[in-house]
């Protein structure tokens, strides 16, 4: 397809690490003018060193007044990918011993988050533009004690189904990756990396997956002017077997 990305202007909140960091250099590289936004400015400074290029913006996606506040100044986007996330709360416990209250906080930036940046970014997106969203496989495969996450990831995709109809003819999609080699998997309580490795082990292609491997779902969807209102995995087949 060329580079269809070339010179179209792309926001990527969360892109200061992990996949959202793979996306921007995978951007970059097909010349597109990439913004990266994060909450912590050291993390976007070094993101923008590393990646040698691109603009940056200090954005809390909690905070829905300062979200408003970027979007109506920060010019119109080609695309917005999503893939902010908050680790903190996401435990394997017992259903019964279930913190509601930390249960709840868990839908803070990646459902909440992400509903806010649609409803104030999209109206900076052009016709045929997209808004990508971040899920995750426990929304198909849960495992005890991750009824909260499967809840927040499930939401996310039926958020996506219910966004795409209603800012059509903007495209709005999901991707949902399995097990990738993030900087977030360094923070995991040990339980959750004993049940990943374990997993992994298993599925069709038994390894886990890197950043710059699930980007490419991102960037296609950024490209596939006929795709909306899909969730790509990108799991190694976890969903098969395992």
């Amino acid at each position: 397809m060329g580079k269809v990305l070339k010179d179209k202007r792309i926001l990527i909140i969360g892109g200061s690490s992990g996949i959202g960091f793979a996306i921007a250099s995978a951007a970059l590289s097909e010349g597109a003018r990439v913004t990266i936004a994060s909450t912590s400015e050291e993390k976007l400074r070094g993101a923008l060193d590393r990646l040698g290029g691109g603009e940056s913006a200090t954005l809390d996606v909690t905070d829905e007044a300062a979200i408003e506040a970027f979007f109506a100044s920060s010019g119109s986007f080609d695309h917005i990918v999503f893939t902010a996330a908050d680790w903190g709360p996401v435990e394997q416990t017992e259903f019964s011993q279930t913190d509601l209250k930390a249960a709840a906080e868990l839908f803070e930036v990646r459902f909440w988050g992400a509903l806010a940046v649609a409803k104030h970014g999209a109206k900076c997106v052009p016709p045929g533009g997209s808004i990508t969203l971040t899920n995750g496989m426990a929304a198909h495969r849960p495992d005890k004690g991750m009824a909260t996450a499967a809840a927040m990831a499930g939401a996310v995709e039926h958020l996506v189904l219910g966004l795409a109809v209603e800012l059509a003819p903007i495209r709005v999609n999901a991707v949902c990756p399995g097990a990738i080699l993030t900087e977030a998997f360094d923070n995991v309580p040990p339980e959750f990396r004993k049940f990943q490795e374990a997993r992994l082990s298993k599925q069709l292609l038994p390894r886990v997956g890197t950043p710059d491997e699930a980007a490419e779902a991102y960037l296609y969807l950024m490209r596939g002017s006929y795709t909306t209102g899909q969730a790509l995995r990108v799991e190694g087949g976890w969903s098969l077997k395992g």
